[in-house]
């Protein structure tokens, strides 16, 4: 009669414990927008033709702006998403990484693609005129601006460092900091596809 009490006992204190820790709020490592409105839409070209945004609603995209001769921050802000990606196993194939190229004068579509394909198979790198970036950088709260100075590249291009996240009906949802690591960024994604 005892051990019936225990063991009913601990099965409950065991399926408390379960449901306490897999039912617990998230709490996310992004800034989460509070009232989140769809994002704005774009069709920008890459090296397989027009993309857009919605082109990839029912999946979480990654929106990300920088160039290809950017000597630091783009390649670990990619790396990192590409890693986060690898940990997030078979469920990689409901992420898109897009990212808007803030120098078209260097940024061919091609050029995009091979540079996105040393991070990462799926991500898709855009361009357009200036004038298109422009516009799609202001709407997405983007700041950047050309540099010279005497890098090896000839120029360099100051820009904002941040990963909007979309959910999967295009609402902007979060904004990952400069920094954020790869564990951050799949944590938050895993509990994303989840919803």
């Amino acid at each position: 009669m005892r051990i019936k009490f225990f063991l009913s006992v601990s099965v409950i204190i065991l399926g408390l414990a379960a449901g306490i820790y897999f039912f617990r709020p998230h709490t996310f490592h992004g800034t989460v927008i509070q009232s989140p409105e769809r994002s704005f839409d774009f069709t920008l070209t890459s090296a397989q033709g027009d993309v857009s945004p919605s082109d990839f609603r029912g999946k979480i995209v990654l929106l990300y702006f920088g160039y290809t001769f950017c000597p630091d921050v783009c390649p670990g802000t990619l790396g990192n998403v590409a890693q986060a990606l690898r940990d997030l196993g078979a469920k990689a194939d409901e992420v898109q990484l897009i990212m808007v190229s803030l120098d078209p004068e260097r940024d061919t579509p091609e050029k995009l693609a091979e540079y996105m394909d040393h991070f990462h198979p799926s991500f898709i790198g855009v361009t357009g005129s200036k004038e298109q970036l422009d516009e799609v950088a202001s709407l997405y709260g983007v700041y950047y601006q050309k540099t010279e100075g005497s890098s090896a590249t000839g120029y360099l291009i100051d820009h904002t460092a941040t990963l909007l996240v979309l959910d999967r009906e295009g609402y902007l949802k979060l904004v990952f900091p400069f920094g954020v690591t790869a564990k951050e960024i799949a944590d938050d994604l895993k509990y994303m596809l989840r919803q």
